[in-house]
C-alpha cells in the first residue's frame, strides 16, 4: 500500500468530507558501550535498535497552505507490538497510524480505502469539534454509515484549534485492534499558545495504549454473551508506548549484574517476578539475543534530548480499559494543556492519565551524566484504578552527552494502584489558565437551560450483562442519526416517540446494587434534543455495580465540542450550586467521574450535529455506556450533508424517494419503530 500526499493552498471554507500528513521519528544508532558485560544485553541492545525520538522529529511552528489531502488504506496486518505476532488493523502497512501535523485553521482531506474485507469501519478525528462538518466526525451511526468493505470515503474538516489530539476507529471495538494515531495542530504564526515560550528544546511524543492478544471480536463475544456464559475481557497483556511493548518480561528486569538489587522490589506483579526479556546467560556473556530481541516492532522507546533543555512532552492515551501513571525517573512535569485547552501551569512528578485524555506537560534536562551513574533515565507506565496484572512499561529518555544508553538502575515504580486520593488530588489541580483568551469562562449559572443528571450503572438486561445511563442502554440504529435528521426520517429510523430520561428515580439508592433497587433497565436508542445555543449542564452521577460496594472510574468524552469541568464530589450529587467552579474551570473534551462520585460539566448546545456521549472505555461502551446529543434538529437539513456517508438503513432502502427535508418543515408523524 502507498499512501498518497499532497498539500494545496486551496482556501479553507466548511467542507465537505479529507487527509492528513506523516511526521515519522528520526531513527538513529548508538555505538556500542565498553562496558558491555556490566549491562542488560539484549535489552541493551533493543535499545539500540530503537527509533531514538528526538525533538527534531516535530516540525518547529512554520507558515503552512491551507490544506492537506491523504489517502490511506486501512487494512489487516501481521504485527508484533509486544514482541508476540499477531493480526491488527493497520493503515498503509503500518501501526500506529501515521502521525497527523497540521496548522490550526488548515483543513484535512483523508481519504479512507476500506481494504478490511470483512468489515466496516470509520475514524474519529478525537478532540476535533467538526463545526459545520458533523458528517465527518467518524462515529458508526451517529453522524455516518460505517463505510462498506471495499468501499472508499473523504473526510474533511478543519482543524481548528492548536493542541494535543488524535484519531481512532469508532466501529466495534476496532481501537482496540490498533486503529489510531497521533493527530497534532500547532499554532499559526499569529496565534500565542501561552506556554510557546517555556520550552527551548523541542517536542517529544508519547502515545500510550494497552494491548490484548485476544482479538477484538473474541471480546466481543465474550461481553455478547447470557450472563451465565459473560466472559469480561480481562486485563491487558501489555502497556505500549508509540505502538511498542514486551510482553511477559520487563526491560529493567534486575539481573545477577546489577549487584545484587532485588529484582522483586520494583518490577514485579502480586509478587510474581518480572522476567528480563531475553536469555541473560547467551545475552550477557555471549552477545547473543533470545527470541525477543531482533524484533524491531517492539523495541524500546528511546527519546534523545539535550542536557539543559526543556521540552514539551505530548501524551495521549488510546486504552480500551486501563487508566495510566506516567513518571520520568529524576524529572518533574509541569502540566501547561489539558485535551488541547491550556491549564494554569503546576508541577508533579507524575501525571495519572484516562482513555481518550491528553496533556502537554513541560520537562527540564537538568541532570549531569553522573546521575544515576548515567546520563540515561527510565520512562515509567503503569496501570491505574485496577489490580496490577499487566506489568509496567517503560522507554528511555537518553541525554545526548549520556555516559551509557542504559539507565544504571530498576525503573521507579508507579503510584499504588489503589491510591484512588492521589488521583482525585491530580484531577483536582487542573483549572483553566488565567487570563488566556483560549480558556473562557462558562457561561453564568442563571443562563443554564437544562440539567441532565446521568446515572451509570451496571445491570442485567434480558438476562445480558449490560452498561446503562439512568437505566437505559443505549442501542445504536442502522440509519446514523445525523442523516434521520437531514432526511426527515426520524420516526422510521430510531425511536422517536420521546426523549432519553432526563435523570434517574428519585428513590434509586447508588449505594446499592441495581438489583437492590426495584427499577428495570431497558435497550434504547432514544437521543437528547437540545435547542440550538440552550446552555446545557450535565451532571455524571456513579453508582454501585452488581457486586455491593463496588465502583469503577469512567472517562467521558463528547464528541464535537469542549466542556468546562465544573467539579468533583463525593456521593450523591445535590444542587447545591456553591460547590461548583465557575471562576476557572478547565476546558476538556474528556472528564473522568470517580467510583461513587460525581462529576459535573457545562457545554453550549451551538454544534449542530448529532454527537455521541460516552463513556471511552471500549468494553463499556460496547455494553451500551452512553448517550447522544442532538443539536439544533431544525437547522441540520440546512446542511450540506454528503449523500455517499448516509447510504445505509432507511434511507438507503428508500433512497429514490428521499430527498433532505426543507428548513422549516416538519419532519414525517413517527412510525413503527424500525
Amino acid at each position: 500500500s502507498s499512501a498518497t500526499q499532497s498539500r494545496t493552498s486551496t482556501a479553507t471554507t466548511p467542507p465537505k468530507s479529507g487527509k492528513a500528513t506523516m511526521t515519522r521519528p528520526h531513527t538513529s544508532s548508538s555505538e556500542s558501550p565498553l562496558m558491555v558485560h556490566l549491562l542488560l544485553c539484549c535489552t541493551f541492545l533493543l535499545a539500540l535498535a530503537a527509533p531514538a525520538t528526538t525533538a527534531a522529529s516535530v516540525p518547529a511552528p512554520a507558515l503552512t497552505p491551507a490544506k492537506q489531502n491523504m489517502t490511506w488504506d486501512v487494512e489487516y496486518i501481521l504485527w508484533s507490538p509486544d514482541c508476540q505476532q499477531r493480526v491488527m488493523i493497520g493503515i498503509n502497512g503500518k501501526f500506529p497510524g501515521p502521525n497527523i501535523t497540521a496548522r490550526a485553521g488548515e483543513t484535512l482531506s483523508i481519504t479512507v480505502n476500506n481494504k478490511l474485507h470483512t468489515e466496516g469501519l470509520v475514524i474519529h478525528w478525537h478532540g476535533m469539534r467538526q463545526v459545520g462538518t458533523p458528517w465527518a466526525d467518524g462515529t458508526a451511526s451517529i453522524s455516518q454509515c460505517a463505510i462498506s468493505p471495499g468501499d472508499s470515503f473523504t473526510y474533511e474538516f478543519v482543524a481548528d484549534k492548536p493542541g494535543t489530539y488524535f484519531y481512532h476507529g469508532h466501529f466495534g471495538m476496532q481501537r482496540a485492534a490498533g486503529l489510531y494515531g497521533w493527530l497534532v495542530v500547532n499554532a499559526t504564526a499569529e496565534q500565542d499558545e501561552p506556554y510557546r515560550r517555556d520550552y527551548d528544546g523541542g517536542e517529544l511524543r508519547m502515545l500510550l495504549s494497552d494491548w490484548y492478544h485476544d482479538n477484538v471480536y473474541a471480546q466481543a463475544a465474550g461481553l455478547e454473551q447470557k450472563y451465565d456464559h459473560f466472559q469480561w475481557v480481562g486485563e491487558p497483556q501489555t502497556i505500549l508506548i508509540n505502538g511498542r511493548g514486551q510482553y511477559d518480561c520487563m526491560l529493567g528486569a534486575v539481573t545477577r549484574f546489577h549487584r545484587g538489587i532485588d529484582r522483586r522490589a520494583r518490577t514485579c506483579v502480586r509478587g510474581k517476578e518480572a522476567k528480563l526479556c531475553g536469555d541473560e546467560e547467551r545475552c550477557l556473556r555471549r552477545s547473543e539475543c533470545g527470541p525477543y530481541c531482533p524484533q524491531s516492532q517492539c523495541a524500546p522507546v528511546v527519546f534523545d534530548v539535550e542536557p539543559g533543555r526543556t521540552y514539551r512532552l505530548r501524551i495521549a492515551s488510546t486504552t480500551s480499559l486501563s487508566a495510566l501513571n506516567v513518571q520520568v525517573q529524576g524529572h518533574d512535569l509541569t502540566v501547561v494543556e489539558a485535551d488541547g485547552n491550556p491549564v494554569e501551569p503546576f508541577t508533579v512528578p507524575d501525571i495519572d492519565i484516562y482513555s481518550g485524555e491528553s496533556y502537554s506537560v513541560l520537562l527540564t534536562t537538568n541532570h549531569t551524566p553522573t546521575f544515576y551513574r548515567s546520563g540515561s533515565f527510565w520512562i515509567s507506565v503503569g496501570v491505574r484504578g485496577r489490580p496490577p496484572k499487566t506489568l509496567p512499561a517503560t522507554a528511555i529518555l537518553r541525554y545526548t552527552n549520556s555516559r551509557f544508553p542504559w539507565p544504571g538502575s530498576p525503573p521507579p515504580a508507579t503510584p499504588a494502584w489503589y491510591d484512588l486520593q492521589r488521583s482525585k488530588d491530580f484531577t483536582h489541580r487542573i483549572n483553566a489558565r488565567r487570563n488566556a483568551a483560549e480558556a473562557p469562562p462558562p457561561p453564568r449559572t442563571e443562563q443554564v437551560n437544562r440539567t441532565i443528571v446521568m446515572l451509570n450503572t451496571q445491570t442485567l438486561v434480558g438476562g445480558h450483562m449490560k452498561w446503562a445511563v439512568n437505566n437505559v442502554s443505549l442501542t445504536l440504529p442502522a440509519t446514523p442519526y445525523l442523516g434521520a435528521y437531514f432526511y426527515g426520517v426520524q420516526g422510521s429510523a430510531f425511536d422517536a416517540s420521546g426523549e432519553a430520561p432526563n435523570g434517574f428515580p428519585g428513590g434509586y439508592d447508588i449505594d446499592l446494587p441495581p438489583a437492590n433497587n426495584s427499577y428495570e433497565t431497558t435497550l434504547s436508542d432514544r437521543v437528547y434534543e437540545l435547542p440550538h445555543g440552550a446552555v446545557v449542564d450535565v451532571v455524571l452521577q456513579n453508582a454501585d455495580m452488581r457486586r455491593d460496594n463496588d465502583s469503577e472510574t469512567h472517562p467521558w468524552h463528547l464528541h464535537g465540542h469542549d466542556f468546562w469541568v465544573l467539579g468533583y464530589g463525593e456521593g450523591r450529587y445535590t444542587s447545591g450550586r456553591e460547590r461548583l467552579n465557575t471562576e476557572d474551570p478547565p476546558l476538556r473534551n474528556t472528564v473522568v467521574v470517580f467510583p461513587h462520585g460525581w462529576t459535573a460539566i457545562r457545554f453550549v448546545a451551538d454544534n449542530v450535529g448529532a454527537w455521541a456521549f460516552h463513556c471511552h472505555i471500549e468494553p463499556h461502551l460496547h455494553m451500551g455506556m452512553g448517550a447522544v446529543f442532538v443539536e439544533g434538529a431544525h437547522k441540520i437539513r440546512e446542511l450540506d450533508v454528503p449523500r455517499e456517508a448516509m447510504m445505509c438503513g432507511v434511507i438507503r432502502t428508500t433512497a429514490a424517494a428521499l430527498t433532505p427535508a426543507k428548513p422549516g418543515s416538519s419532519a414525517p408523524a413517527p412510525s413503527a419503530h424500525r
